[in-house]
């Protein structure tokens, strides 16, 4: 029917106006403005670390597809430098806070087994 849901009950009205029609919240392009300024500074710094985790994470896709493209195209040589290099940027991104220890361990392990696998 649409994206969002609608009423599963007999002759109920739909959740939402008419199927594929979007909420109200989904809509909105501002988010509301703190008052008070210590606030203000927390929205403040959050949307930089928003920004700067949204790099750093776009950066270890980049590494470990990398990783995966040497090894689809069967290069043990580069699989093996992209490999170590993707670990590195994983590793780094725990350390700063960006990611869980335990998600770039089974990222690591997963392109690691892969490159083995050559």
């Amino acid at each position: 029917m649409g994206f969002f849901p609608t009423s599963t009950i007999a002759g109920a009205a739909p959740l939402y106006r008419s199927p594929g029609t979007i909420p109200y919240s989904f809509e909105r392009k501002t988010l509301d403005v703190a008052n008070i300024k210590s606030q203000i500074k927390r929205n403040k710094t959050n949307e930089k670390a928003r920004e700067r985790n949204k790099a750093v994470k776009s950066e270890l896709r980049t590494h470990v597809r990398r990783t995966k493209e040497a090894v689809v195209a069967g290069d043990k040589e580069a699989a093996l430098k992209a490999l170590a290099t993707a670990t590195k940027k994983l590793d780094k991104a725990v350390s700063k806070g960006v990611i869980h220890q335990n998600q770039a361990a089974n990222r690591k392990s997963a392109i690691a087994k892969s490159v083995a696998a050559l």
